[in-house]
């Protein structure tokens, strides 16, 4: 079983997209679309709501120039970012046909511009954790919109790996646009990210976590680093003493639960970050100074199980 709800991914919706996959003894493929729209988080949001509204969801929202990365539904059910092909209901094809929608324009391809973080390697992970390869079947993307491309029923149905919406047949769209593969394939480091399974049981905005989770090959965040970080002078310069990564690990779970800006995700542990955590101390149940923004092994695990890394001493 492979991933399927990705670490760190923000939950968009009420979980609930697609169904079974009409083919599973397929091969898992992934679609990269565009929105054919700006970036940023005024427009992430905005797109988000328009294509729950309109039921149009794919599996995914990202960002190329924050690394944002939402989530509609389980991977491993289908998506509403396709037409059909006749009676054949390409959304359904396949093991998973992971549907991608990048905040971007076609004529404007943009893994010329884009920031790829690790949410995008996350990603590409989770991809990988369903037996996606790291090939494009149906061969080259289009450069614009008279370009022709392959939408061959057969390779779609016969051969795994990633297409482009230009790729799929029953599909009349052009984007991506013409993307780098070879640069977007490169962008993940390739280690598997913690498989979730289980559905969550509750939502983030609940302060619920998910019982059980397997984080085996999730990374470690050590508690005092974190601890040291954010006793610091929050409105004192940051040095060596922040401990960057431990953090930075801390700052996207925050994120990822509505909590934190993007433009705070720096490793520091400073005003923003402690007020953040202060908040979802608070969904943990705490009040007053033991709200203080300083994490504490018991709310900093919880934050884990549901992000996916492990605390250490």
């Amino acid at each position: 079983m492979g991933i399927t709800w990705i670490p760190g991914a923000e939950r968009l919706g009420d979980g609930d997209i697609g169904g079974d996959m009409d083919t599973p003894d397929e091969p898992a493929r992934v679609v990269w679309h565009t929105t054919e729209s700006g970036a940023g988080d005024a427009e992430f949001d905005s797109t988000a709501d328009y294509l729950i509204e309109i039921g149009a969801e794919p599996h995914l929202l990202y960002d190329p120039t924050t690394d944002r990365l939402g989530q509609f539904g389980p991977l491993d059910q289908s998506a509403r970012a396709l037409r059909n092909d006749g009676d054949d209901r390409t959304n359904r094809t396949g093991r998973v046909c992971v549907q991608v929608e990048v905040l971007a324009r076609a004529g404007d391809p943009f893994t010329g511009y884009w920031q790829p973080g690790p949410n995008f390697a996350a990603l590409l992970a989770a991809a990988r954790s369903w037996g996606v390869p790291d090939v494009w079947p149906a061969g080259d993307l289009a450069s614009d919109g008279s370009d022709s491309t392959s939408r061959d029923s057969d390779t779609w149905h016969d051969e795994g790996g990633h297409y482009g919406h230009a790729n799929v047949p029953g599909n009349d769209h052009w984007d991506p646009g013409a993307i780098s593969q070879s640069a977007l394939l490169a962008a993940g480091s390739g280690e598997g990210l913690a498989a979730r399974d289980d559905e969550p049981s509750g939502t983030a905005a609940d302060g619920d976590v998910t019982d059980g989770t397997d984080v085996t090959d999730a990374p470690d965040v050590s508690l005092a680093n974190v601890i040291a970080a954010a006793g610091t002078d929050p409105d004192a310069p940051q040095g060596a003493t922040t401990h960057r990564d431990d953090v930075l690990v801390v700052e996207r779970a925050l994120r990822a639960e509505g909590l934190l800006a993007a433009e705070w995700l720096d490793g520091s542990f400073g005003t923003s970050t402690r007020d953040a955590y202060a908040e979802w101390q608070s969904r943990c149940g705490y009040e007053g100074d033991d709200a203080d923004g300083v994490p504490g092994r018991t709310t900093l695990e919880k934050l884990g199980a549901e992000h996916g890394f492990r605390v250490t001493d």
